[in-house]
């Protein structure tokens, strides 16, 4: 397989959707870039990515097939390991989703966890905000805000030209801590959970990144 010919969204979601003999697989393109994210850090064995990723360990089989399949991963007795050509594509996504932080509680969510990722120079790509909303509620999440830096200043689209006047404790802390650029996107997400609450900040985010 060419992997480094399709960008990267569109390369995780062509993996997810390969056909195989048996059941349909029960994971999808955020679970590969969930395995990816685990496999970056360090080397991983398939019982621990079936537990992080909270699949069956024959899903986490097939991931595992599918990435080093697609020149992604490889595997040794130390686990899973990325290859040259997953670490570049690796780092190419991180080049879009630069900074991902646990925030405290935002006025704008009544959930007990709270995650705010960066999205690079995407703000041109916001539209009201629903799209990320939907996504992060579909994975079970309670919602997502997305806030883009225009200006100099933080806005949430059709609720506040202002965020930090409107919610000046939210809006310092994403200040203080992910120091937006102009057209940053900034999402948040939360969940009662924080399992969930990563994979509603991922989905949200994800709806983002046709072009990567």
């Amino acid at each position: 397989m060419r992997v480094m010919s399709l960008k990267f969204k569109q390369l995780l979601e062509k993996i997810a959707r390969e056909k195989a003999p048996g059941p349909a697989p029960t994971f999808s393109a955020l679970h590969l870039l969930h395995a990816l994210e685990l496999v970056a850090a360090k080397p991983i064995g398939r019982a621990k990515l079936s537990e992080e990723l909270k699949v069956g360990e024959g899903a986490a089989r097939t991931i595992i097939t599918r990435l080093k399949e697609a020149g992604l991963i490889s595997t040794s007795k130390a686990g899973c390991s990325l290859t040259a050509r997953g670490r570049k594509l690796w780092d190419e996504y991180r080049k879009i989703i630069t900074k991902e932080i646990k925030i405290e509680k935002c006025e704008l969510l009544s959930a007990k966890y709270n995650i705010a990722i960066l999205v690079k120079n995407c703000g041109h790509k916001v539209e009201t905000g629903i799209e990320q909303r939907d996504a992060a509620v579909k994975i079970g999440a309670k919602g997502a805000i997305t806030i883009v830096f225009k200006d100099g200043h933080l806005i949430v689209p059709g609720v506040s030209n202002d965020f930090l006047r409107d919610y000046p404790d939210a809006a310092k802390q994403i200040i203080r801590l992910m120091h937006p650029e102009e057209n940053d996107v900034i999402i948040i997400s939360g969940a009662d959970a924080p399992n969930v609450a990563k994979q509603g900040i991922t989905a949200a985010a994800w709806t983002l990144l046709d072009d990567c």
